[in-house]
């Protein structure tokens, strides 16, 4: 079994290294090979889940490589998986540069995998890196439009900035006595170590999931291929913090102050960039923005500790955003476009496509009895018994949450309008290849009937002791998700006033679409120019000129000084020198000859010249006293 648990992580990085080395001659079997890969991972990932082994492999001195499968990675592995194998085979019909894409989203899978069942936090930041890296490199992977690799580097770079927390966490859990840096072990660190630990975990959770203040990457990530969009903000990339707050869920019960900030990040993010969803006329940055508020309810579970009704809300998102972000996909290419007003009738064009993007959207409603109801009401439980303030900001997140979903579905209703082929982003193919068709049946499936999975969840968890909502609760978010939905399909209604089709865009999103803060992504992206990068950048500007001016200055003012010496040298005083230096040489000859001229060797002359010498000092002692 641990051979199954070496091999769910190594065989996708593997195989996606060998097609981004052999290059464009593995363009043609790149989409087989990836999607045989997957396919093998959900089988090892089955097998892990059932078995949950675990490994150890030598890394650092005292620290493993280590990897083990517990309830919540085994529920985490399948998940990611199962999606990765309906992308896969999604992207086989559309992407273009099939070995570079494929070869990349296999070592981002791999990294995913990594992640989710990494036992320490080197094997975590390890894993972590490599994720943060492939995600640029996928969301870039259309760079020659220029936009997507802008927009790659904008989300690389937000994620990345808080990523450092990642390596302030392992830096005081080594201080705080956690030898060895295992995720378990974190709750023991000591002193104030401890708080660091959990602050640098929280903002690295918070940045890759995209939650207040750093939602605003995920706008941007919007750019890549849809099939990246799918992956990256279902399942696994933003996935990855709400999932790593649940990993920590002791260490933030424990700080005291930790989990009520986590709780009401998670809530404020439901409500705000629900609203920010609902203020999209482009359907893919609905979707983004009802991802960062969907994972909020996530981040919410995870503050209040409701690990169980957070994870199966993570599921429930993944199966239903996954799939509304590929028939997203699927449309763009088919007309070409993906803003609302031009994607009316595209439900009625394509049948098959229009009904399990109903699924999806209804699911996102938090419709009873489709899956996000269910974990969506095991958070709410849970906030209930901790917070009633955090009950009530739930449930507007419910209203809101049911609010944008209806909008996106009413949206693509009724017929197309007759200047439809006007207005596109980009060349239409005019169909959906059945390829791209077959994972969505699967995945609306999962989007109806994983509600149901919530006791296997908390048993595999263990967590039977977790608040589950009661009737009443049940009946309240039922209710008013329902009501909304009825209203936003009954605007509509009334919006037509005797029109035969639908009117461009629901009247709710135009209306939210006028408040320009929320289209805008309530200028998060501006506010981080002007509160981060503008003065980064002007500190690095300030210290160019320093080093140009005073460093690299000081430098050039030395060579200059040292050369002019020179030349004074070799001018002016080279000449008056060598002649100093000759006439002292002169004056020693000479002096040496004189020297030798009383060297006789006859015993007389010395007697003499000595008695010649006393003479004198005689005579200068006598003139001297």
């Amino acid at each position: 079994m641990e051979l199954a648990l070496s091999g769910l992580v190594a065989v996708p990085v593997l195989a996606g290294v060998v097609l981004l080395a052999v290059g464009r001659p593995a363009g043609r079997v790149a989409a087989p090979v990836a999607i045989g890969v997957a396919s093998v991972g959900l089988v090892l990932a089955v097998l892990v889940a059932v078995g949950r082994p675990a490994a150890l492999a030598p890394l650092l001195a005292g620290i493993d490589l280590g990897l083990a499968v517990d309830g919540l990675s085994a529920v985490m592995v399948l998940v990611v998986s199962a999606v990765a194998l309906a992308v896969v085979v999604f992207a086989a019909a559309e992407v273009d540069a099939a070995h570079r894409f494929f070869g990349l989203l296999l070592v981002f899978i791999s990294a995913m995998l990594l992640t989710v069942t990494a036992t320490n936090l080197v094997t975590l930041l390890a894993a972590w890196e490599v994720m943060g890296a492939m995600s640029y490199a996928l969301v870039a992977h259309r760079w020659s439009e220029g936009r997507p690799a802008t927009s790659g580097a904008v989300a690389f770079l937000v994620t990345r900035t808080a990523d450092v927390g990642l390596y302030v966490a392992a830096g005081a859990a080594l201080a705080g006595g956690i030898g060895i840096l295992a995720l378990a072990d974190l709750p023991r660190a000591t002193g104030g170590w401890r708080d660091l630990l959990t602050a640098g975990l929280v903002v690295a959770a918070l940045g890759k999931s995209a939650q207040l203040p750093f939602s605003f990457w995920l706008a941007r990530a919007m750019d890549g291929p849809s099939p990246v969009s799918a992956l990256l903000h279902s399942a696994t990339m933003v996935a990855a913090g709400g999932y790593l707050l649940l990993r920590i869920e002791p260490l933030l019960a424990g700080s005291g102050w930790a989990g009520p900030l986590v709780a009401w990040v998670g809530a404020v993010t439901v409500v705000l960039l629900g609203l920010v969803a609902l203020a999209q006329t482009d359907l893919k940055q609905l979707l983004a923005a009802s991802t960062c508020s969907q994972i909020g309810f996530i981040v919410l579970a995870a503050g209040v500790g409701a690990t169980a009704g957070g994870t199966l809300q993570l599921v429930a998102h993944a199966a239903t955003k996954s799939l509304l972000f590929l028939v997203a996909g699927a449309w763009l290419t088919a007309l070409g476009t993906k803003q609302l007003a031009t994607l009316r009738g595209a439900a009625a064009r394509w049948p098959l496509v229009g009904a399990v993007f109903a699924v999806g959207a209804l699911s996102l409603a938090g419709l009873p009895p489709l899956s996000i109801f269910f974990g969506k009401d095991a958070v709410l439980a849970a906030a209930a018994a901790t917070s009633p303030a955090l009950y009530v900001v739930g449930l507007v997140g419910v209203l809101v949450s049911a609010a944008y979903a209806a909008a996106a579905l009413v949206a693509v209703l009724g017929r197309a309008p007759a200047d439809a082929g006007n207005d596109r982003e980009q060349s239409a193919t005019g169909e959906v290849p059945l390829l791209a068709r077959l994972p969505l049946v699967p995945l609306a499936l999962g989007a109806a009937v994983l509600g149901a999975a919530a006791e296997p969840v908390r048993a595999a968890l263990g967590a039977a002791g977790e608040p589950a909502p009661t009737l009443v609760e049940a009946l309240v978010s039922g209710v008013l998700a329902a009501a909304v939905v009825l209203a936003v399909l009954l605007s509509v209604r009334a919006g037509l006033r005797g029109a035969a089709v639908l009117p461009a865009t629901p009247p709710i999103i135009a209306a939210a679409a006028r408040v320009g803060l929320l289209h805008g992504w309530l200028g998060l992206e501006r506010m981080a120019v002007a509160g981060a990068a503008t003065p980064v950048m002007a500190l690095a500007r300030a210290l160019s000129r320093f080093d140009e001016r005073v460093v690299d200055g000081a430098v050039r003012a030395a060579a200059g000084g040292t050369r002019a010496a020179a030349r004074l040298a070799d001018l002016r005083l080279e000449g008056p020198l060598s002649r100093g230096v000759d006439g002292l040489g002169a004056v020693g000859r000479a002096l040496g000859r004189l020297a030798r001229r009383p060297q006789t060797g006859q015993l007389h002359q010395y007697y003499a010249q000595a008695a010649g010498a006393l003479a004198v000092l005689a005579l200068f002692l006598i003139l001297v006293r």
